[in-house]
């Protein structure tokens, strides 16, 4: 099993997607359904169409309920941001986008909600642009509307993607599941639930309950369930119900931890380093969340991106667990990595900067290459605030190159062309009129994190760029068969009468629609000089030749007698070769062919 969280502005459809990929109503709770919004945490799950099942925990999206949506996000190890095409990008996503930065989620989806009230490429564009600069930089962009059904079957292929990049969960050792319900089942009595992270649980194992206060108390499994269906045994990573022996359910609240017994040292003292970078300025308190939990810390700024928290009751935490602290305030977002679960006292003067030392030796802050090819792709700017040295014209770090404003990995370089081509090869196949794509459609097909990348990339993925649009070499002189054949046979009376443009009925009695025009004008093989006339390319030229014989200046009544042809006709093409500077007006009513100097 894998587990995904959503976040994203409140209203943006989060609830609704879930419902539509699952079947199941996330929302629990009667107030939610009146009140049309998430409060508490909701649960949902599906089986994907390669058989992976996944369960979703659905989040609240309000301001007022932020507490509650880093519960829910804390243990996920990857995330559904959603947007609204009709609203775009909202504060709370923005919110929501520091929390998974802060976590350093690196595995997620974009997914544009309500596509069918608005045009999505907007809000993919601009979402691709932000969570560029995120950690989940480089992640696929998809839209979708949960009402029609459209987009719902290439989300779940990306979910299918998705989850098979996950990294392994640790299966095999000590078991650490935070709480985030508790409730009783009459007849069964206490059941608590959670995303369970790390170990295997198994029905009669002896564990502890630690709660809010730091105490821990003995528990008995008496029995699981996952997805709702009995287990003997759950492994990570899933959601679980864990039926305990040995306590009330009023003594279990969300925050509290089932962990292995003996397995777990606590602590109330921690060094960390801020994952933002060295801050302005830190207030004395934070509230420090960790998995389901909050608690208020005090903070000590050791040096550059070191601090020590210290918290008001001891916690079963390790080096490597990830934190995210948040000023109630100002509502900032810094996330914070364990460095040292059990630091030693500042003493002596000086100490704090010395420690500042250790933690950064000890953190093995990441290179510039690992961090680009960990994001795929980062701005300069962003790698400036790493305090990477970026010089013009030059490579950066090995894999690492400078596109613009723009480092990309090679890998994601490969990646991105990949996508691409393949992107190319659905749309000709579909629709063999008009193989190419869009520069947005490029950039969202191959999940790039801004348009200024395309050139690059199309020339890195061989293929070219014509009219705003991208395609393989040669491809606006390939016509499907029957569109070809059709052509002839209009090129061949136009020929014998060049002036004489086809109406409508015409071109459809060729086999020759609108699109099948629009596509032989895009080779090449047609001029369209307005909506309803359309000649050979080498008309003008011809038609130059004819008015050159004439007396200068000419009237449009002298031109179209000239020319065998109707005004219908000859109005536009006199006025394009107007636009040619092969003509010129004199007045309402005369032209002259103008004379090379």
């Amino acid at each position: 099993m894998r587990v995904i969280a959503t976040a994203g502005h409140v209203d943006h459809g989060k609830s609704t997607l879930v419902r539509a990929l699952t079947g199941i109503e996330p929302d629990r709770w009667a107030e939610e359904h009146r009140r049309g919004l998430t409060i508490d945490l909701g649960y949902a799950w599906t089986t994907l169409p390669s058989g992976e099942q996944v369960a979703f925990v659905d989040v609240p999206g309000h301001e007022r309920f932020i507490g509650n949506m880093l519960a829910g996000l804390g243990p996920a190890p990857a995330v559904l941001l959603v947007v609204a095409a009709d609203e775009g990008w909202r504060p709370q996503t923005t919110e929501h986008l520091a929390a998974v930065d802060a976590l350093g989620l690196t595995r997620g989806l974009v997914v544009v909600t309500r596509s069918d009230l608005a045009d999505p490429a907007p809000a993919l564009a601009d979402a691709a642009a932000r969570v560029g600069r995120s950690s989940l930089g480089g992640c696929r962009a998809v839209a979708v509307s949960a009402r029609t059904g459209d987009g719902l079957d290439e989300l779940r292929e990306a979910l299918d993607a998705l989850v098979t990049e996950l990294p392994a969960p640790v299966v095999d050792g000590r078991t650490r599941l935070w709480v985030d319900r508790s409730f009783t089942i009459r007849g069964a009595g206490t059941v608590v639930t959670g995303t369970l992270g790390e170990g295997t649980i198994s029905t009669g194992d002896e564990l502890v309950l630690h709660d809010a206060s730091g105490r821990e108390r003995p528990v008995t499994v008496r029995g699981l369930q996952s997805l709702e269906q009995p287990r003997d045994a759950v492994a990570a990573v899933a959601r679980v119900a864990v039926n305990l022996r040995g306590i009330a359910a009023e003594e279990v609240r969300r925050g509290d931890l089932l962990l292995t017994a003996a397995a777990w040292p606590t602590t109330e003292q921690l060094d960390v380093r801020l994952a933002g970078g060295v801050p302005e300025r830190l207030p004395l308190h934070l509230m420090v969340h960790v998995g389901t939990g909050a608690v208020e810390a005090r903070v000590r700024p050791l040096g550059g991106a070191a601090v020590r928290l210290t918290l008001p009751q001891p916690l079963p935490l390790t080096a490597g667990d990830r934190l995210i602290l948040r000023d109630p305030g100002s509502r900032r977002i810094d996330g914070a990595v364990v460095v040292d679960a059990d630091p030693p006292p500042l003493t002596r003067r000086g100490a704090a900067a010395v420690r500042a030392q250790v933690v950064a030796r000890q953190a093995g802050t990441p290179s510039l290459e690992q961090e680009v090819e960990r994001r795929g792709a980062m701005t300069v700017d962003a790698a400036l605030a790493l305090g990477a040295a970026v010089l013009e014209g030059e490579r950066p770090a090995a894999n690492v190159a400078r596109h613009g404003q723009w480092l990309v990995s090679d890998s994601a370089w490969q990646l991105w062309a990949g996508r691409l081509r393949e992107a190319l090869q659905h749309k000709a196949s579909r629709d063999p009129l008009e193989p190419t794509l869009t520069l947005e459609a490029a950039r969202a097909a191959a999940d790039v994190p801004d348009r200024s990348l395309l050139a690059d990339l199309t020339a890195y993925a061989g293929l070219e760029v014509r009219d705003g649009r991208i395609g393989t070499p040669g491809h606006r002189e390939a016509l499907p068969e029957h569109v070809d054949t059709a052509l002839r046979d209009l090129e061949a009376r136009l020929t014998d009468q060049p002036f004489a443009a086809p109406e409508q009925r015409e071109l459809q009695a060729f086999g020759l629609g609108p699109r099948e025009v629009a596509a032989a004008v895009r080779a090449g093989r047609l001029l369209r000089l307005d909506d309803d006339v359309v000649l050979l390319p080498t008309t003008p030229a011809r038609a130059m030749r004819v008015l050159a014989g004439l007396p200068q200046p000419f009237t449009t009544s002298e031109a179209r007698v000239a020319l065998e042809s109707t005004r219908r006709t000859v109005i536009p093409l006199l006025e394009h070769l107007d636009g040619r500077g092969w003509t010129r007006r004199l007045d309402g009513s005369h032209r002259e062919v103008r004379r090379p100097r």
